[in-house]
């Protein structure tokens, strides 16, 4: 039950991220990001590296996101502050997600190799 748990993490952030892509309009990289909450329940290594690279990819674009959307309301003469943070916590949150694959329960759920 352990490992359930942990699987939260990279569950809820596959859903900010097909929100993300559903809010831009993007709507099959949104259905994708639905998709890959599937590889959650495949206990396989392959599964849960992809959903690894897929969250890695994500805290690149939440980062991107901030920054660009900061630049954005910067040179409209707008706060900014409130969405760096919120969009910079988003960010961690999802590295966290692509962290918790390295949980030993995590790791014997998916057959992934012992680290040293």
């Amino acid at each position: 039950m352990r490992d359930a748990g942990l699987l939260l993490l990279p569950g809820l952030a596959l859903l900010l991220l097909a929100a993300h892509f559903l809010h831009a309009g993007w709507l099959p990289l949104a259905g994708l990001a639905l998709l890959l909450n599937g590889l959650l329940f495949v206990r396989r290594p392959w599964a849960a590296r992809a959903v690894q690279g897929v969250l890695a990819i994500a805290t690149i674009e939440w980062a991107l996101t901030a920054y660009s959307l900061a630049q954005l309301r910067l040179g409209h003469g707008q706060p900014y502050l409130r969405l760096v943070l919120i969009l910079g916590s988003v960010a961690l949150f999802t590295a966290l997600a692509v962290a918790a694959f390295q949980h030993p329960a995590l790791r014997t759920r998916f057959g992934l190799p012992r680290v040293g």
